[in-house]
């Protein structure tokens, strides 16, 4: 078990008493910017890890038992389980429900499915392993927080083909939307950092994501974060180009983010 699963679920028991980074910071004696840099780095000392699960009221023994159980739980579901649920909304409905922690009582006040047919759904779910269903309709995720749909896979091919349209036809200038689109021309060693820096932000959504599922429904509100990157040209520049241009060298206008006046690159 690495130190960065046991950091993980130590943010995770905090958020569930209730526990803020200036709490910790009181019972360290230290600022809060100190512990939110300590967390934010995963800088712990055993000694320093041992205080905070002190002050959390919780013993290493229980620390390690909630990090283990994050670290088994599954980070990819199988073609054939991705298959399974694409293949009938009702049940990708409340598949996404349900590894977002909403309760059986949640889905069915929120969506207009008859109990029946929520657990259903979550009974089918169980059988492919993505959540445990308890007594009482009690819902347990069986996937991770590192967890992440097949690239190229059922559920990825579903939302391009369906969803991609849809979530893209918005001004985006509403409260907590944004859309930049930057252009410009980059080294192959500029876009391999600017790659790793992308893929952390994503790492940095699901740890929030996590982070927040112990609060409740109301207090939380399904948010979508697309990256994208890649070497590309508009198909009515391709169609311009002499014949013969090297097609790895692309010559079109960088158009800069916010708009604005442009310059023309040249080699």
């Amino acid at each position: 078990m690495d130190a960065a699963a046991l950091v993980d679920a130590l943010k995770r028991i905090l958020k569930a008493k209730g526990l803020t980074y200036a709490d910790i910071a009181r019972g360290l004696a230290l600022s809060e910017a100190s512990v939110k840099r300590i967390f934010s780095r995963r800088e712990f000392t055993l000694e320093r890890l041992d205080e905070v699960c002190r002050i959390a009221g919780v013993d290493f023994g229980e620390l390690a038992r909630a990090a283990s159980e994050q670290s088994a739980s599954a980070q990819q579901l199988s073609d054939a389980q991705e298959q399974a649920i694409v293949s009938d909304p009702k049940l990708l409905l409340v598949a996404l429900c349900a590894v977002s922690n909403w309760t059986f009582d949640e889905i069915a006040a929120t969506y207009d499915l008859p109990a029946t047919a929520v657990t259903r759904c979550l009974a089918r779910l169980d059988r492919e392993r993505i959540v445990e269903l308890g007594p009482g309709n009690r819902i347990r995720p069986l996937i991770s927080r590192a967890f992440a749909w097949r690239p190229g896979g059922p559920i990825q091919r579903f939302f391009q083909s369906r969803i991609q349209d849809e979530y893209l036809a918005s001004a985006f200038d509403g409260p907590g939307e944004v859309f930049l689109f930057v252009s410009g021309m980059l080294s192959h060693a500029s876009r391999a950092e600017l790659i790793a820096r992308l893929k952390r932000v994503a790492r940095d959504f699901n740890a929030q994501h996590a982070d927040d599922l112990a609060l409740p429904l109301s207090r939380r509100f399904g948010t979508s974060l697309l990256v994208a990157m890649r070497p590309w040209e508009p198909r009515a520049f391709r169609t311009l180009r002499r014949d013969g241009a090297d097609p790895r060298a692309p010559r079109y206008l960088a158009i800069p983010e916010g708009g604005g006046s442009a310059r023309r690159h040249r080699r």
